[in-house]
C-alpha cells in the first residue's frame, strides 16, 4: 500500500494532474458565489484580454469571459460527477449480474451492451436530449445512461476471474446469498479498476456535456457552459477569438487533468509496479 501511495504522489506527471485538478475544484467551488456572469454591457462588447479590467475580455454581449468560464467549471463538474455516477452504478450492476449468473443472463446483458456500443455515443445523446426537454438534468441522465457499457464489460471480466477463486467457493458452500457474495466478496476486490475507469470516464462525461451544449441540447442559456460559449463565439473567431478559445482551453485542461490522474491511479494500483 505504501509503495502504491508513494508512486502515485511522487510521479511528476500525476502531480501535474493533481495540481490542475485542484485548481479546477477550487474554481468550481468559487462559481457558486459568482452572480455577475450574465450581466450584459453592450458598451464593453468584444473587448480584448486585459481591457477595462476584464482579464480575458468580453463576449458579444459584453459579458466577462473569465466569470463565465468560472461558472461553466461548476456546471461541468456537476454534470461530470452525476453522469459518471449514473454510468458507474449501471455498469457495475449489469456487469456483476452478467459475470456471476452467466448463461442467458450473461447473453442478454452482453448482447444489449454490444448494441449500445455499436452506435455512436453522440447520436444517442442527441436523440435522448432532443426527445426530452434540453437542460442540465437531461444532459446528466443522458450521458450516464449512454456511457455505461465499458464499465459493464470491465466488471464482467473481473467477475469471471474472481468467481472461480477459493474464497467465492467457500462463501457459496457456507450458503451465503448471491447479493452478499456479489456486493461483499466480489465487488470489494474490483475497486481498483473501478476507480481508474470512473476517473477516466469523468473527462469523457465533461466532453459529452460540452458537445451537447455546443449543439444547443445541453445546458440552456443564460447558464454559462463551456460548450455553449464555444458555439456563441464561433461567429467572432476573426475579431474576438478568445470567446471560443478560452473555454476550449478550459475543456482541454480539465480533460488533461482527469486523464493524468487516472493514468497515475492505474499505474499506482498495478501490482506489477511493486517489484
Amino acid at each position: 500500500m505504501n509503495n502504491m501511495v508513494n508512486h502515485f504522489f511522487k510521479d511528476r506527471v500525476t502531480q501535474l494532474g493533481l495540481f490542475l485538478l485542484l485548481i479546477l475544484i477550487i474554481t468550481a467551488s468559487v462559481s457558486n458565489f459568482v452572480n455577475s456572469a450574465n450581466i450584459q454591457n453592450l458598451d464593453n462588447r468584444l473587448l480584448s484580454a486585459g481591457e477595462s479590467n476584464h482579464l480575458l475580455g468580453t463576449d458579444h454581449f459584453g459579458r466577462d469571459i473569465l466569470l463565465r468560464i468560472i461558472v461553466g467549471a461548476g456546471v461541468s463538474i456537476k454534470v461530470g460527477l452525476l453522469a459518471s455516477t449514473i454510468s458507474l452504478l449501471l455498469g457495475i450492476l449489469l456487469g456483476l449480474m452478467a459475470g456471476y449468473f452467466g448463461k442467458w443472463v450473461d447473453t442478454l446483458i452482453m448482447r444489449f451492451t454490444d448494441i449500445m456500443m455499436a452506435f455512436p455515443v453522440l447520436l444517442f445523446l442527441i436523440a435522448i436530449s432532443a426527445t426530452f426537454k434540453p437542460g442540465i438534468n437531461t444532459a446528466m441522465i443522458a450521458i450516464g445512461v449512454v456511457s455505461w457499457p465499458p464499465m459493464a464489460r470491465l466488471m464482467r471480466s473481473q467477475v469471471l476471474m474472481l468467481k472461480s477463486r477459493e474464497f467465492i467457493a467457500s462463501a457459496e458452500a457456507l450458503g451465503f446469498s448471491h447479493i452478499r457474495i456479489l456486493f461483499f466478496h466480489i465487488l470489494p476486490n474490483c475497486l481498483a479498476p473501478i476507480i481508474v475507469t470512473f476517473t477516466l470516464g469523468f473527462s469523457g462525461a465533461i466532453m459529452a456535456e460540452a458537445s451537447l451544449s455546443f449543439l444547443g441540447l445541453g445546458v440552456q442559456p443564460p447558464t454559462p457552459s463551456w460548450g455553449s460559449m464555444i458555439n456563441e463565439g464561433k461567429d467572432f473567431l476573426r475579431i474576438a477569438p478568445g470567446i471560443s478559445v478560452y473555454p476550449g482551453l478550459a475543456i482541454a485542461i480539465t480533460v488533461l487533468a482527469f486523464n493524468l490522474v487516472g493514468e497515475g491511479l492505474r499505474d499506482a494500483l498495478d501490482v506489477k509496479l511493486e517489484k
